[in-house]
C-alpha cells in the first residue's frame, strides 16, 4: 500500500554526527568488502566525456563496477554506484530477487531526521560564492555544458528531496529544470503566486541510501528525508545551512543553499537524458546560490547520464518497488515486476499465475493507468525469468498474437522528455499479454535434470 501522508514533526537532537551515514565511511567499506566489484583508476582523467567513456566502454564488456576515480581534472570521482543491482541489494542488506519488498519495508520505518551540531560538510563554508571552482563533468559531446548530475535539491516546506539536472549559469547562479512537475514545481508555483522566491539547497554527494530516497515515490509534504532514516536503519543526521536553516545531511559532500526564482527564465539544456537522446525541454529554472559548505575532502559523487543503467535503476527501484506491492497486492496472482533498461523508464515486465481469463488484461491495465511513465507492458507466465529479456521476447514470439492479445489506450498525459510524444505531451499505452492462456496445449522441450546434474558434473572436472 502507498505511503500514508505523515507530518514532519520536528528534530531530534544530537551533537556528533555518524560516521555510519558518511560516504567516505561506505566507500572504505565497500574497497574492503568487495574490491572485486571496484574499478579504481589513479591517472589524470579530463573531465570533458572521459568518465561516460570508461563507464561506457566496461559496460560494453558487461561490467557494471563502482567507479573510483583518483584525478578528475584534479578531483576525486566516485560513480557508477547504482548501475548494478546486486550491488543496490547489497546497500539494502537482500538479495537482488528481494529488493522490492526490502526497499518498502525499510522505507516504511521512516524517522524524523536528527539535528545535530556540526557536521564533515561544515569544514568549508563560502558566503562569496563563485560556482566556476565546483567541479563539474561534461558527460556527452551534445551537452550544453558541464552538469550537475547528481543534484538533490531539498525543499524545507513541505519537506522534499528531488533530483534535477543542472548547469552553471554565471559564478553565483545555476540553470536547473523541474520539467518532471514534482512537488518541487508544486512549491515553486505555490512561491510564485506569493511573488516570493523559494529557498533551497542542493545536496551534491552523500550517503547512497539518502541518494535512494531521493528517488523516493511519496505523497505532496511526506518528507524523504524520513524515508532516508528508515533505509538507513537510524535517523538522517541534518545540520542546518547558515542562511535559509535548510536541513541537509551533516555528512554530504557538497551543499549549495539559496533560491529559485519562480520569475527568471534562462536557458538550460540539452542535456543526455535517460531516453538515450539528449533534451531541451526544461522549465529553465534560475537557481541563486547564497553559500557553498563543502567538506575538506571532498569527493564528486557522480550519477552517470543519459540512459545508463544507473541513471535508470537510481529512480527505478523506488518505482518497481512501489508498483510490486501494488499489484501483489490487488492481484494476488502476479508474482514479479521488472523495468527492463532496454525500455528505459517506458517498458515494464510482470510475471504472474493466471487463473483467470482476460487476468493479465487486469494487471496490464492496472500498471498503465498507475504508473505515468510506462508506455508498454508485457505479461509473461510465471516460470520465465521477467529479469531476462530474451526469455520475455521468447514468450512475445511463441505465446502472443497481435489480433487478440494486445490492447492500446490513446490520448494519455505521457513523460515530459518522451521524444515521440506529441507537441502536448500525449503518449499511447500499450498492453501485450505474452501468457499462454487457455487451450494453450505445446509442450516445452527440456533436458531432463538428471542429464543437467551430469553436465555440471563433467563441467566442474574440467575447471
Amino acid at each position: 500500500m502507498p505511503f500514508a501522508q505523515v507530518p514532519f514533526l520536528g528534530y531530534c537532537r544530537q551533537v556528533k554526527s555518524d560516521a555510519k551515514q558518511d560516504f567516505h565511511t561506505f566507500l572504505q567499506n565497500y574497497l574492503r568488502r568487495h574490491p572485486e566489484d571496484v574499478v579504481r583508476i589513479e591517472e589524470k582523467l579530463s573531465a570533458d566525456q572521459e568518465v561516460t567513456a570508461l563507464a561506457s566502454a566496461l559496460a560494453a564488456q558487461g561490467r557494471y563496477p563502482l567507479l573510483l576515480l583518483e584525478n578528475v581534472a584534479g578531483t576525486r570521482v566516485a560513480t557508477n554506484l547504482f548501475s548494478s543491482r546486486e550491488r543496490i541489494a547489497r546497500l539494502l542488506g537482500c538479495t537482488p530477487a528481494d529488493i522490492h519488498k526490502t526497499y518498502q519495508a525499510k522505507s516504511r520505518r521512516a524517522a524524523n531526521p536528527k539535528l545535530v551540531r556540526r557536521g564533515p560538510v561544515m569544514d568549508i563554508v563560502e558566503k562569496r560564492v563563485d560556482l566556476s571552482k565546483l567541479p563539474l563533468l561534461r558527460h556527452f559531446e551534445t551537452d550544453r555544458a558541464p552538469y550537475i548530475t547528481n543534484a538533490i535539491i531539498v525543499c524545507e516546506q513541505p519537506g522534499n528531496l528531488s533530483y534535477h539536472r543542472a548547469m552553471l549559469h554565471s559564478k553565483t547562479e545555476l540553470a536547473t529544470s523541474l520539467h518532471s512537475r514534482g512537488h518541487l514545481w508544486r512549491s515553486l508555483e505555490i512561491s510564485k503566486e506569493k511573488k516570493q522566491r523559494l529557498p533551497v539547497a542542493m545536496v551534491i554527494g552523500a550517503h547512497p541510501l539518502f541518494m535512494l530516497a531521493a528517488s523516493a515515490r511519496v505523497a505532496y509534504g511526506f518528507d524523504e528525508r524520513r524515508i532516508a532514516g528508515g533505509l538507513m536503519g537510524s535517523a538522517l543526521e541534518v545540520i542546518r545551512t547558515p542562511k535559509h536553516k535548510i536541513a541537509v545531511p551533516a555528512a554530504a559532500e557538497f551543499v549549495l543553499e539559496g533560491t529559485l526564482d519562480p520569475q527568471a527564465k534562462v536557458d538550460e539544456g540539452p542535456f543526455g537524458e535517460f531516453t538515450g537522446y539528449s533534451s531541451s525541454r526544461s522549465t529553465n529554472t534560475l537557481f541563486r546560490v547564497d553559500t557553498v559548505l563543502r567538506r575538506r575532502d571532498a569527493i564528486l559523487v557522480d550519477v552517470l547520464g543519459g540512459n545508463s543503467p544507473e541513471h535508470l535503476n537510481l529512480s527505478r527501484v523506488p518505482r518497481e518497488s512501489e508498483m510490486a506491492e501494488k499489484l501483489i497486492e490487488r492481484f494476488p496472482s502476479v508474482t514479479r515486476l521488472h523495468y527492463p533498461s532496454s525500455g528505459v523508464h517506458f517498458h515494464a515486465y510482470v510475471a504472474l499465475k493466471a487463473k483467470r481469463e482476460g487476468e493479465a488484461r487486469q494487471v496490464m491495465l492496472a500498471l498503465l493507468g498507475w504508473d505515468p511513465y510506462v508506455k508498454t507492458v508485457i505479461a509473461v507466465d510465471d516460470d520465465l525469468d521477467v529479469t531476462d529479456d530474451s526469455q520475455v521476447m521468447w514468450a512475445l514470439a511463441t505465446h502472443f498474437q497481435p489480433h487478440k492479445d494486445t490492447l492500446v489506450i490513446e490520448g494519455l498525459p505521457g513523460n515530459a522528455l518522451d521524444p515521440s510524444a506529441s507537441a502536448a505531451g500525449t503518449t499511447s499505452r500499450m498492453g501485450l499479454d505474452a501468457t499462454r492462456g487457455p487451450g494453450f496445449e505445446a509442450v516445452r522441450a527440456k533436458v531432463s535434470e538428471r542429464a543437467m546434474a551430469r553436465a555440471q558434473q563433467l563441467l566442474k572436472g574440467l575447471a
